[in-house]
């Protein structure tokens, strides 16, 4: 029983152990604080910045971010239902009805998003 979490427990402690590594060799390799103040600039090319190096971005950049996620995970899970699909269909509907439910759900929060106008770029 303990014999199949072995691979599990080697490939935490490999992960570890690399995370560990990078981490030592960007403190040993890493250019301390007080260097060229040229290069802390936002831009290298020689014409000054037009904004300051913390300007702020629209909230329309966030949501379509979030929105692309969400969408982009719904495919996600539809793939494996997909593959499966055929095989599932043959002992019961339920595997239909869940995806058809799951699609609703996302479907009503789609529609939301529309109404709201979330994904209007103005």
């Amino acid at each position: 029983m303990i014999s199949d979490y072995i691979p599990i427990v080697l490939l935490i402690l490999v992960a570890i152990l690399f995370v560990a590594a990078i981490l030592i060799f960007s403190a040993i390799t890493s250019q301390k604080a007080g260097g060229n103040p040229a290069k802390d600039n936002a831009y290298e090319c020689g014409i000054a910045p037009l904004v300051g190096v913390h300007s702020r971005f629209s909230i329309k950049f966030y949501a379509i971010a979030i929105l692309f996620i969400l969408f982009d995970i719904e495919a996600a899970f539809l793939y494996p239902w997909a593959v499966v699909y055929k095989e599932m269909i043959k002992e019961s509907l339920t595997i239909f009805y869940s995806m058809l439910a799951f699609l609703g759900i996302l479907f009503v929060g789609f529609f939301y998003a529309l109404k709201k106008g979330a994904l209007d770029w103005k």
